[in-house]
Order: C-alpha cells, then structure tokens, then sequence
C-alpha cells in the first residue's frame, strides 16, 4: 500500500493514474510536490477550469468532498479534486464512503499533512484496494547531508564534501528550507560552474566556512586547541547564530558516532560510513579523532554534555552566560 515518491512521480508521468491519492505524514514536502504535480500536469490548462477544483480542509465537509468526486468530467476524461490542509476535515474517516466505490474518471488528491492514519480504520484499508496511501515521514539529521547531495546531484550539481554537512546543520530537517536554499545556490553559479563551495554557501546563505558546529567537531577531534577556541570565541560573540543546545547536540552526535566507530569490527571507508551515516570523505576525521579520545574518554565527554545539555537549560546552573559555557564546556573536552 504504501508506495514511494519516486513510484508515484513515475506513474504519474506515465500517464497510470489512481482514484484516490492519500498524502499523509510529518513532512509536507513531498506531499507538496506530488499535489503540485497533479496540478500543473494531469490536466490540459484549458480543461482545468471546468475539470480541477480545489478545496480547502477549514472550508470542507466529507460531504463536500464526495458530492465533488462524484461528478462527472466536462468534455475531458478525468476530473482532478484536491483537498489541501485535508488534517482540518472532520471525521475524515467517513470518506470511507466513497473510497469504497471511486469514480473511475475522477482523481481525488487528499493533502493530509503533519498526521497519518489509523491503520485499524476501514479507511485505511480500503485505500490500499482502490488508490494510493502515500507517508512522508521527517527525514533524521544524519540523513539530511545525503539528501542534500542528492538533489543537487539530480540538478548535474556536485558540491564539497563539507557543503552538506555545514548547510545539515544550519539549516535543520526543514526540507522545504533546504530546497529553497539550494536552488538558490545553483542560480548563482556561475556560467560552466557546477560545483557548490564552501565559499558560495558563506556568502550567499551567511554560513561561515570557518566558523560552525562542523568546523568546531573537526578541531575538537584533531585536538586543535588554538582553532577549537577561536571557534568557539565566534560562538561566544554571535549567540543568536550560534545557540548553544544546538551546538551541544552537534558534539553529543559527533561523540556518539565516534563511540560506535571504536566498536566496529570492520573500519574499512566505506563499511564506517554505511555504519555511522556520514560521506566515506570524513572518514579519515573519524580516524583520527579514535587515536586521541579513548572509550573511556568519550564517555567521560558524553556525561559531560548531557550535564551542560542541563545547564544550558538553566538546571544546575546560576545563569552562567552560554559564551562562558561554551568556554567551560570545550576546555574540559579538550583536556581530559
């Protein structure tokens, strides 16, 4: 029942279309760009006036919705119905109704963003014998970098290894956002530039290449003391680019992975990368940073962050500034 993005683009262009298509899930992107394509590409422009309508969740009744469906193309072969913010309709469930017995000729897109549904619902069932249950689930930030790199790939755009890393953890999982920016990266490519650098993504999304949480990971691991405090310095001087709970979340993900790497049995490039999610590039980091902290020193620093995670918070702490936190923080990392 539940198809991927990439099947239901694909039949989509095909021309195979379903009755009903159920969009659900925590992240609205991919539900959006399979609403928008259904939009702008089932139907011929001129028939979309009389054949598409949309309607709106805050407006709509299950009612609305079926009497809809249940009309007939004008002069064309299919009608196209799209509910959007379809998680404000009322007892959804009673859709069922008509999900029982769709209208061949007419293709009903349910937007149903930030919710999924009962699995123990007739609903439910009945969409995977007469159209599509679509879940577009929140994408994890260790998975965000890869994503990255695949959209620009999909664009003929290649990037540094570090691109993806620094726009993951400035940017968050918001894929929407990060779409945005990445777009509008490629338009300021240059003419025969195909490669994003860490220098584009400075000076046109105010990302310093020098001075971030990865940049700030890479020195703490190599034990770089003189460029983990100017880094951290930076951080003390800019507290509302640099929070500081994101940047311990930054080195409490960075402590983990490198307390996973110790107990890998095979440490070949790509074997750690599969294993702790990252490009085969950084691997070398990983490396290195295994031969200055031991495990007993990782856990050290992960009992560390959880106390500053605290702290940061306000428990255990009486109002310390996070620059000084921050100062407090990675000097005992670097010295233990």
């Amino acid at each position: 029942m539940v198809t991927s993005y990439e099947e239901i683009i694909s039949g989509l262009r095909k021309r195979i279309f379903k009755p009903v298509y159920f969009l659900a899930g925590e992240e609205p992107y991919y539900i959006d760009l399979i609403t928008d394509h259904i939009e702008q590409n089932v139907l011929p422009e001129a028939d979309r006036p009389f054949n598409q309508m949309v309607l709106y969740g805050e407006d709509t009744s299950v009612n609305d919705i079926i009497e809809v469906s249940r009309r007939y193309p004008m002069m064309a072969t299919h009608q196209v119905v799209i509910v959007k913010e379809a998680q404000s309709v009322r007892n959804i469930e009673n859709l069922s109704i008509y999900i029982e017995r769709p209208l061949p000729s007419t293709i009903l897109v349910i937007n149903y963003k930030y919710k999924v549904l009962d699995r123990r619902t007739r609903l439910y069932r009945l969409l995977g014998n007469h159209g599509i249950y679509f879940v577009s689930n929140k994408l994890r930030d260790y998975q965000i970098p890869g994503w990255i790199e695949r959209f620009l790939m999909e664009e003929g755009i290649k990037s540094e290894p570090d691109v993806s890393v620094m726009l993951g953890e400035y940017l968050g999982n918001d894929l929407h956002k990060i779409a945005n920016e990445l777009n509008k990266l490629i338009i300021t490519l240059s003419p025969g530039n195909s490669v994003i650098s860490a220098g584009l993504v400075e000076k046109n999304i105010g990302i310093s290449k020098d001075y971030n949480n990865f940049e700030l990971q890479k020195a703490v691991g190599e034990r770089n003391i003189l460029k983990a405090n100017m880094i951290v310095s930076h951080f003390a001087s800019n507290p509302r680019d640099n929070p500081l709970t994101l940047t311990i979340a930054s080195l409490f993900s960075y402590f983990n992975k490198l307390l996973a790497y110790h107990y890998l049995t095979d440490k070949s490039k790509n074997s750690v990368a599969a294993a702790l999610n990252i490009h085969p590039f950084f691997v070398r980091d990983y490396e290195t940073a295994a031969m200055t902290y031991s495990v007993t020193k990782i856990i050290q620093i992960i009992s560390l962050l959880r106390i500053f995670d605290m702290k940061s918070k306000g428990v255990g702490d009486l109002g310390s500034e996070e620059g000084d936190l921050l100062r407090e923080l990675v000097y005992k990392i670097l010295h233990l």
